[in-house]
């Protein structure tokens, strides 16, 4: 019989490319101060990638001490600029901050994804993007802002590319369900090897 599956992330762009999948699955995103943890591990001199694949290991974990008979993912994305890490934005005018620091650059993002049982980690991946934001102008970044704020307060870089995001971008190289935040094929890759899923 195959396991519960438990989505420990309150995404709903994530919930939905599992149920699009096919994967049969009940969330229950973990509460965790993630700024004290990423703020801890950057004061450690962590890297990015590190830094994804801590908190995701730690929502999966949590989540996973009072489900042990199951198996929860956890998730978590962050942006890499030079070597600095990106946040969401706390404001509208942070959103346009970010962005005009990232345009007419290159920038990494990274979705890290762990699947804890019984509280123990059993497997994770970290899938990498590399973007490449166009010289947008300031009237465009704020407009684009103005108009998206609802929905790109919740999105490290301040952008969506499944929505007008896409406008700001030159070049984009990598996995575009990493862009979303899950490493989809890898993890199904994973839950159909262990026969999790029908092969």
């Amino acid at each position: 019989m195959a396991p519960h599956i438990i989505l420990a992330s309150a995404s709903p762009v994530r919930a939905q490319l599992l149920r699009q999948a096919a994967v049969p699955f009940d969330v229950q995103p973990a509460r965790v101060d993630e700024d004290m943890v990423r703020d801890a591990l950057l004061a450690e001199d962590a890297s990015p990638r590190d830094v994804a694949d801590a908190l995701a290991e730690l929502k999966a974990r949590k989540i996973s001490e009072k489900h042990p008979e199951a198996l929860v993912i956890g998730c978590d994305q962050v942006l890499d600029h030079g070597g600095k890490l990106l946040s969401k934005p706390t404001s509208p005018q942070d959103a346009e901050y970010q962005l005009m620091a990232l345009r007419n650059d290159r920038h990494t993002l990274l979705s890290a994804a762990v699947i804890c049982e019984a509280g123990k980690p059993i497997w994770r991946h970290v899938g990498q993007v590399r973007l490449r934001m166009r010289a947008a102008s300031d009237t465009y970044i704020s407009g684009y802002v103005a108009r998206n704020w609802d929905s790109i307060q919740h999105a490290v870089g301040a952008y969506k590319l499944e929505e007008e995001g896409v406008r700001l971008f030159h070049r984009i190289d990598g996995d575009y369900f990493n862009v979303l935040g899950l490493p989809l094929l890898e993890l199904l890759a994973y839950l159909t090897l262990r026969g999790d899923l029908e092969q």
